[in-house]
Formats: C-alpha cells, sequence, structure tokens
C-alpha cells in the first residue's frame, strides 16, 4: 500500500480545509488535503455562491421596480429562468474544480482524491476506488473539515420520496410547477424566495416561526414579503407522513390539519455534522458526532487531533470557518515549530468572535443582516441592556434608494459598558451595513467615540447616528 508522510493533513478541501492548509504551509509546513468530491466543497458548488445567483435576478427586478424611471412598465411573470440558471452553472464552473485545483498547487499544497479515514493516531488512510488506497501520516496534526449535510428528519416515509437537499435546490437544471419545503431557517427562506421569483408555486412549512433565533421582527418581514410574493407560508406544520404517487410523480405532505401536494419536496430542517465515516473511533470519539474543540480549535483531550467549521458546531457558516481556519493553521504551525501560542481571547490563535460576533446575512426580501446578540439573548446573559429600534424608511438615504422602502434596524446596547452588542438590520441593501456592526462589537467601541464616526449622508448608514441620537449623547 502507497504511503506518504506531511506535516498535516487536512481531511475536505471546502473553504475550511483550503485555509487551514494554506496557513500551515504559509508556516512553513508541509500539508496534504483529501477530498472525495469537488475541491472548493459546498459553499462553491452547492451553497453559498449558487445560491446567491439564484436569488439575485429576482432582487434586482424588484429594486428596479421601486426605483420609478428605471422600467417602463411594471414587471410581471417569473424572471428569465433560463438566464439565471446559465449564469448559476457559470459561477459553480458546471461543477468543475480544475481552477480550485490548480490554487491548491500553487500555494504548494499536496491533493488526495479520495475518500480519507482516521486510522490510527495521526494517520489518515485514503480509499481511491475498489482496494487502492493511501496511508498519510502526520507528524504534527490531522485537521476534520468534513462540514454539514442535511437532516433528514424522522418522518414516515419521507426517506422514500427521494426528497430535495439545498444541493439539488441550487443544482437544479429545471424549475418545478411547485415545491413544498419543510423548515424555517436560511435554506427555506431563501429558496423560497428564489423559487417564486422562477414561477413556482412554493408552500413552506415550518413547526414555529420563520429565522428563529434572529429578532422576532426578521422573520415577521420575511413571511409578510414571501406572502405578498405568493408563497404560502404555515407556521405550527406538523408533518405526519410524506408519500409520492408512482404514477404523477405528486409529492404529499400529510399534516396534522390536512395535506398538501407538490411536484418536489425540499428539506430545510437543519445539518448534521459528515463525521459519520471519517474513523472517529480510532480516537474514542463517536462516529456522527459535532466534535467539541477549544478556541485553537483542538479536539478536547487530544494534542493532534483538530476540527474545524461546521463539524465543531460553533458557527455554521462559511465565512466563521475560513476565520476559524486562519486561526487552526496558524496554531498548527506555532506548535509544530515550537513557537509562542497566543491562545489568549481575540489572540492570534484563537477564534474569539465565535462567542461574540458572528455575523449573518439571509438573502431573502427583505435582506436580514445580524451580528452578536439579539435581546433575548443579551437579558438571557445577565447584561443590562438597552434596546434601540428604528424605522429604516425615516432615512434620507432610503427615500433615494427607493419609493417605498421598508426596513427596521435594531441596536443593543451593553449599558454597563456603554458598547454595542448586537445589532440587526431587516431591508434592502442590508447586508453592506454588518461590517461596521461587526467592527463595533469586536472592538468594543464606546459609543461616546462612535459619535465621531460620522456617516455619509444621505446613505443608509445613517442610522448609526439615529442610534446615538436615541440613546443620547454623553455630558
Amino acid at each position: 500500500m502507497e504511503s506518504a508522510e506531511y506535516d498535516l493533513i487536512v481531511i475536505g478541501a471546502g473553504p475550511v480545509g483550503e485555509n487551514v492548509a494554506d496557513r500551515a504551509v504559509q508556516g512553513g509546513l508541509t500539508v496534504a488535503i483529501v477530498e472525495s468530491e469537488l475541491v472548493g466543497g459546498e459553499c462553491s458548488y452547492w451553497a453559498c455562491m449558487p445560491s446567491k445567483v439564484l436569488l439575485r435576478a429576482g432582487a434586482a427586478r424588484a429594486d428596479a421596480a421601486d426605483a420609478p424611471g428605471a422600467l417602463s412598465a411594471a414587471p410581471s411573470g417569473p424572471v428569465d429562468v433560463a438566464a439565471v440558471l446559465r449564469r448559476r452553472d457559470e459561477i459553480v464552473h458546471d461543477w468543475n474544480d480544475s481552477g480550485q485545483v490548480e490554487w491548491l498547487d500553487g500555494a504548494g499544497i499536496a491533493l488526495v482524491r479520495g475518500h480519507g479515514r482516521l486510522s490510527a493516531q495521526r494517520e489518515v488512510t485514503v480509499r481511491r476506488g475498489g482496494t487502492d488506497a493511501v496511508v498519510l501520516r502526520a507528524r504534527h496534526a490531522v485537521a476534520v473539515c468534513t462540514g454539514s449535510a442535511a437532516l433528514l428528519p424522522d418522518i414516515p416515509g419521507l426517506a422514500d420520496v427521494d426528497p430535495w437537499t439545498s444541493r439539488e435546490a441550487t443544482g437544479a437544471q429545471q424549475v418545478p410547477a411547485s415545491l413544498v419545503i419543510l423548515g424555517g431557517g436560511v435554506v427555506a427562506c431563501e429558496m423560497a424566495t428564489a423559487y417564486a421569483s422562477f414561477g413556482c408555486a412554493v408552500t413552506v412549512l415550518a413547526r414555529s416561526g420563520l429565522l428563529r433565533g434572529m429578532e422576532p421582527f426578521a422573520g415577521d418581514a420575511v413571511t409578510a414579503d414571501l406572502r405578498s410574493a405568493g408563497v404560502e407560508v404555515r407556521t405550527g406544520a406538523e408533518v405526519e407522513a410524506v408519500s409520492r404517487d408512482a404514477g404523477t410523480g405528486t409529492v404529499t405532505v400529510t399534516l396534522a390539519d390536512g395535506a398538501v401536494t407538490a411536484s418536489e419536496i425540499l428539506l430545510a430542517t437543519g445539518r448534521v455534522p459528515r463525521t459519520g465515516d471519517v474513523g472517529l473511533e480510532t480516537s474514542g470519539l463517536e462516529p456522527g458526532s459535532w466534535l467539541d474543540v477549544d478556541d485553537t480549535m483542538r479536539v478536547h483531550g487530544s494534542d493532534w487531533l483538530y476540527a474545524v467549521g461546521d463539524v465543531n458546531h460553533r458557527a455554521l457558516l462559511t465565512h466563521q470557518g475560513k476565520y476559524q481556519a486562519r486561526a487552526a493553521g496558524d496554531v498548527i504551525a506555532a506548535r509544530a515549530r515550537g513557537a509562542a501560542v497566543d491562545d489568549q481571547p481575540w489572540g492570534t490563535h484563537v477564534a474569539t468572535a465565535d462567542h461574540v460576533a458572528v455575523p449573518q446575512v439571509v438573502f431573502t426580501s427583505p435582506e436580514v443582516a445580524a451580528v452578536g446578540m439579539t435581546a433575548a439573548q443579551a437579558q438571557k446573559e445577565g447584561l443590562a441592556v438597552r434596546v434601540v429600534d428604528y424605522d429604516l424608511a425615516n432615512i434620507a438615504g432610503a427615500s433615494t434608494r427607493a419609493a417605498h422602502y421598508r426596513g427596521q434596524a435594531r441596536a443593543v446596547v451593553d449599558t454597563d459598558r456603554d458598547v454595542l452588542v448586537g445589532a440587526t438590520f431587516v431591508g434592502a441593501d442590508m447586508a453592506e451595513l454588518l461590517q461596521a456592526a461587526t467592527i463595533a462589537i469586536v472592538g468594543e467601541v464606546p459609543l461616546a467615540r462612535l459619535w465621531h464616526a460620522v456617516p455619509a449622508y444621505p446613505t443608509l448608514s445613517e442610522v448609526w447616528l439615529r442610534w446615538l441620537e436615541a440613546i443620547g449623547r454623553p455630558v
């Protein structure tokens, strides 16, 4: 059996694994990365990138419709679906990863194709089809960066109907006449938005309100806009069974209070770690489990095993996984060299922001952008909280942005320290406001100093001034 030795072995060549490997190479280590599918991972081919392309045409058309003079007549009917799908195919390079492989080569990272499993301490065996395998041994560390997969709920008949997951939804070559979506989170809301813009009849079945975990007004606003776009949103839905008619192919979802039929069904009910077949048992860990790590991404109880990105369940977001990856790659290199490790909060080798400042954007209509704590979370943490809400329609930049702008922004302030600990923006173009709030939270910028950060006029950024005016300037 073929074998090779490297300083670090990374299992999973998505954005997280690529960044762990790159930082370790920059730190002077030799690195092999193992991938069984496409280099670039979920985000590049089935999640972040293609989903945003599917959403963009509908959002652009809605923007134009609310900018008098942009359109000669109000748009009607679906967007040009064929053009959207062609653009999606361009963005994912027709699911060809040669460009990503070229980047690995240029970065000095060895790629090993196949399914990698831990087979001993600091050892990964990669199966490449049939009996062909290669054994990779790590001098210093192994990093598991295998991500997560869609959760299949335990609903009678569901597994038998060949349900869509986010992969099928973002990779579809044809738009079904109708789609029923199980779930009320980000994937459910974004795909409902996209497919409704394609002219698909969409039904969302959520056990509770949409976008739980965010400020309640965010989910309320998205629910209202989905309904205005023709989406049937049913909250409190209890699914009892799912079946597919063998003749027509129609899916029937049986509820406690009736039934819903559709051409296809999309599961958007959560994620599970892709750790069921990576050999965790060789390290005394439970296969299929989330991996508990410290702030340097090292698995508790091990001095060589790291888990980075979705698999550690800290923040299931690509950008946050890449942030973790930079810390992990740097600390693996530092430990390998015997260099000092900066693992104090906000140090070079830790992912402190996972605990206090995780930014997220939901690309629905309206957009939802949030970072830090919600008001409820801050209160649960025992903080002395002041909540400031502002109607974004009252900002000059909103009136120039659209004829009928609607939106809301909430600031959550820790009054003991006079710093921002949470921010949520709901409205068009909110994604680009988020970084300022993230900086304010991470930097613990005093509110008194924020008075000197003057927002340009007329922009939506003036919400910062309105927040400060509501709080009051310190004497």
